[in-house]
């Protein structure tokens, strides 16, 4: 089987809606939002046909329109549960996890939309093999060949054209599939992710109140389109709905880690949409051992540099425009001239921007987005201290005073902006420790697969690639 070409537009009927964070510009002229932050235009028809936040598809136009705000990350599907779901086929991956897959069957079983649909379980090399059971089909592999070569093989299985991929930890939530299956009416979406939660945040484990408000693989309560260099990079494998036309052949089975990553940044390369649906859960068991839950991590960390043989500086720990990182360079080693020259060169940077957003220039929204993205910069750096280069991090530290306290500041900065919007479900000390905790075993992992890999990529920064800070909105269907 190989992947077919996207193709198609926009049905009629399929209908989206504004992201509640989308702003209006100049008069319902322009729209600002999405991720990147971009600025787009509406041409006077387009402005017409979006006069209120939905959309619904009627013509080639409108069905234009509707692609170019869903594909820019202005709005996102606005469309009712499925009825049916009998177009998908389930596979499920397991090995060595009997409680779990059965936990798994009977959630199943107990969803009225997925009773009786076709389920693929895929053993993949099982001490104990999973024994026949009613209504399943069960596929065995005499040794472990890893997960992705499981879901291929129940991929290879399916007989209908939508394939949901489950990890036998998970349990989804009722009516999860009725909330994905209508986003592949889009012809070009090649697959849909659901948001991946705790299955119990009162589990026992010292990590369990921390996996509940900021686990790995919950990629948090917004729908977005899913792409390299947006908010969502990419979904976990733990739970998919795809198309098998654009899969192809699937997973990439010499991976054994990060092959989700992988596939998702392949099929947007080949021109296919990716959706993550905030509004769709599936429940999943994290590790429970402190020790577990690090490896875990760690052995993440390690995927990043077989990413980058494959996707060169896509998979970069740290984006920056370059007058991003000299203001920031300058603000931090310069003292108070290095912090007037930063100003100065954000100020270039706004005036710039506001030459090329339109005439007059809009000085103060220029201003607004270049703080914004200094802002995000300073962020994304502390992130890379705290996480990704904490190795380089701790020696600067070791031999510098003034960058202790900065390495100090950075740590305390991150964990505080990150756990602020939890601060009702978890402490600031708990989630702080937890969160340190966390990078030191993921930037261990980072560093130990890119020298095993002889791959610096997976640690190089990288800048944004060249793109438009505005653009118009044209309804013309030619656009899409």
């Amino acid at each position: 089987m190989t992947a077919a070409e996207p193709g198609g537009r926009l049905p009629d009927g399929f209908a989206v809606r504004l992201d509640p964070r989308t702003r209006r510009r100049d008069g319902g002229a322009a729209l600002l939002g999405g991720s990147p932050l971009r600025l787009l235009r509406l041409s006077a028809r387009a402005r017409d046909m979006l006069a209120g936040d939905r959309l619904v598809v009627r013509d080639a136009t409108t069905a234009a329109l509707a692609a170019r705000l869903l594909d820019a990350g202005l709005a996102h599907p606005d469309l009712p549960p499925a009825l049916a779901v009998e177009d998908v086929t389930v596979v499920i991956p397991v090995r060595d996890r009997p409680a779990g897959l059965g936990r798994l069957l009977a959630a199943l079983r107990a969803d009225p939309a997925t009773t009786g649909l076709p389920v693929v379980v895929v053993d993949d090399g099982s001490v104990v093999p999973v024994p026949v059971t009613a209504g399943v089909r069960v596929l065995r592999h005499g040794a472990s060949r890893g997960p992705a070569a499981a879901r291929n093989a129940g991929l290879r299985a399916a007989a209908t054209p939508f394939v949901a991929f489950l990890d036998s930890d998970c349990v989804p939530r009722q009516g999860w599939l009725q909330r994905l299956r209508p986003h592949l009416d889009d012809p070009r979406l090649a697959l849909v992710a659901p948001r991946v939660v705790a299955l119990d945040a009162a589990a026992p484990g010292w990590p369990a109140p921390y996996e509940a408000v900021a686990g790995a693989l919950d990629m948090g309560p917004h729908p977005a389109p899913v792409r390299p260099g947006s908010a969502i990079s990419y979904v976990p494998s733990a739970a998919l709905l795809v198309r098998r036309s654009a899969v192809g052949p699937g997973f990439d089975e010499a991976l054994r880690v990060a092959e989700d990553v992988d596939l998702v940044w392949r099929l947007t390369a080949a021109g296919w949409r990716v959706r993550y649906e905030a509004g769709a859960a599936v429940a999943h068991e994290h590790p429970a051992t402190t020790g577990e839950w690090l490896r875990r991590r760690a052995f993440y960390g390690t995927g990043a540099a077989l990413l980058a043989a494959r996707h060169g500086s896509l998979v970069s720990p740290l984006v920056l425009a370059p007058s991003s990182a000299l203001a920031w360079a300058l603000a931090v080693a310069g003292r108070r001239r290095g912090r007037a020259a930063a100003a100065g060169i954000l100020a270039v940077d706004a005036v710039r921007l506001a030459r090329r957003l339109g005439q007059p220039p809009p000085v103060p929204l220029a201003a607004g987005l270049v703080a914004h993205g200094s802002a995000a910069s300073g962020r994304a750096l502390a992130r890379s201290v705290t996480r990704h280069h904490w190795p380089l991090a701790l020696a600067a530290a070791a031999a510098s005073r003034r960058a202790r306290r900065w390495v100090a500041g950075a740590m305390v900065a991150d964990a505080v902006l990150a756990w602020w919007p939890h601060r009702a479900r978890i402490g600031p000390l708990r989630f702080a420790a937890a969160r340190r905790l966390e990078d030191l075993a993921y930037g261990a992992g980072l560093w130990t697969g890119a020298v095993r890999e002889r791959e610096p990529r997976a640690l190089l920064p990288a800048r944004p690639p060249r793109r438009p800070e505005a653009a118009a909105m044209n309804s013309s269907p030619s656009r899409e």
